[in-house]
């Protein structure tokens, strides 16, 4: 059955339809989530047909004009009844494990809704860093001055190498941040630097900060019971956005006889695993958006703005895979005791959620990646 109508995955095209034009929607899905595109189908979703196969045709388009080259699958069928029937076209394009792709005429396409469009500077930005070829926490902050990195901090992340950074020259303090990638060659605060050892990084940094919602229900729309935001060091959020979940989420217990008998839980670590891993592999490029956590009856929801990078899948993370969208916030972070870069974290998650029967979801889709773990007593 042809589809009712165009959106994110569907794309009618005409016979006629220029080779051009084909390169450009198969690079926008390949950007995207991948989708179809129906040969032999007008704008209403009427099919027209085609005059012959074009499978030859499109496999050689997706290997000189889309670059890195893809691999499309190609259907084609009979439409419509016998006497009148007439043959279409299904070119699949699975979502890109290359990114970013482009058009022989170096043009990069995404897919907004139902139509393609030029990326923009930011999308690009984003594209790239799902590659891992470029890296915005090692990018120097902007308006950010060494006088906002708090030298107490850096001074005890160096004397775990037993390092007493503060009596060391400012010479040796400057090389010492600059070869750590805390400040940049001009000893202007990277990103990364400023997140973790910043004294109030969200002042240059707006997206950055954890916040976290109290619900007295199961959905969004229930009443809610208390909001929070922590801002200051990604160190400062994680420790105490972990305080605000611990005293939300009482210990679940029965009566027995005249005992009350506390149920098993979820252990501390695994909220500080969650926490972690949205602060340390969220897109920080992504402007006006904060981490969020909410807190429900039944489940609790992390939702860290930024898609998975290119080569990790769902099915990857519970099995242990090790990523780096921001491998210097990795690098602080793991040195600094809340990490390690094995990928132990999100399988630790599954196995206790499992332990107690409870739900865990991970869903990657438009700019964020969610996770919801079932906690079926919250009180």
């Amino acid at each position: 059955m042809i589809p009712k109508a165009e959106n994110q995955y569907i794309e009618f095209k005409r016979e006629e339809v220029s080779s051009q034009t084909l390169a450009e929607e198969i690079v926008a899905f390949a950007n995207g989530e991948g989708g179809e595109i129906w040969l032999g189908v007008d704008d209403q979703g009427v099919a027209t047909g085609i005059s012959r196969s074009y499978e030859e045709d499109v496999m050689n388009l997706c290997r000189t004009a889309v670059i890195p080259p893809v691999t499309p699958e190609y259907e084609e069928t009979d439409f419509g009844e016998k006497r009148k029937s007439v043959k279409i076209a299904r070119i699949i394009i699975a979502k890109g494990s290359d990114r970013p792709y482009y058009t022989s005429k170096n043009r990069y396409f995404i897919r907004v809704g139902s139509t393609k469009r030029i990326a923009s500077r930011e999308e690009l930005m984003r594209l790239f860093q799902a590659s891992g070829l470029f890296h915005y926490d090692l990018v120097e902050a902007a308006g950010a001055l060494q006088k906002h990195l708090n030298q107490s901090a850096i001074s005890g992340y160096f004397s775990r190498y037993k390092i007493d950074y503060l009596e060391e020259s400012e010479e040796e303090r400057e090389r010492l941040t600059m070869a750590s990638d805390i400040v940049s060659k001009q000893l202007i605060p990277t990103v990364g630097g400023l997140l973790v050892f910043g004294i109030a990084p969200e002042t240059c940094l707006p997206q950055s900060g954890i916040s976290l919602a109290v619900f007295n229900g199961s959905e969004i729309g229930s009443e809610l019971r208390d909001k929070k935001i922590f801002t200051g060091s990604l160190p400062l959020q994680i420790d105490n956005a972990l305080s605000a979940i611990k005293a939300n989420i009482a210990t679940p217990s029965t009566i027995e006889g005249s005992k009350r008998v506390e149920k098993a839980s979820y252990p501390d670590k695994v909220f500080r695993e969650l926490l972690v891993n949205a602060c340390v592999h969220r897109n920080y490029s992504i402007i006006g958006s904060q981490i969020r956590v909410l807190i429900f009856d039944n489940k609790l929801e992390f939702i860290s703005p930024g898609r998975l990078p290119n080569t990790v899948t769902i099915d990857k993370l519970t099995t242990g895979t090790s990523f780096a969208r921001n491998p210097l916030l990795v690098k602080l972070m793991e040195n600094l005791g809340y990490m390690d870069r094995l990928g132990r974290g999100l399988p630790m998650v599954y196995q206790e959620a499992k332990r107690l029967g409870e739900e865990l979801k991970f869903e990657d889709s438009g700019e964020v990646f969610r996770v919801t773990l079932g906690c079926r007593s919250r009180n």
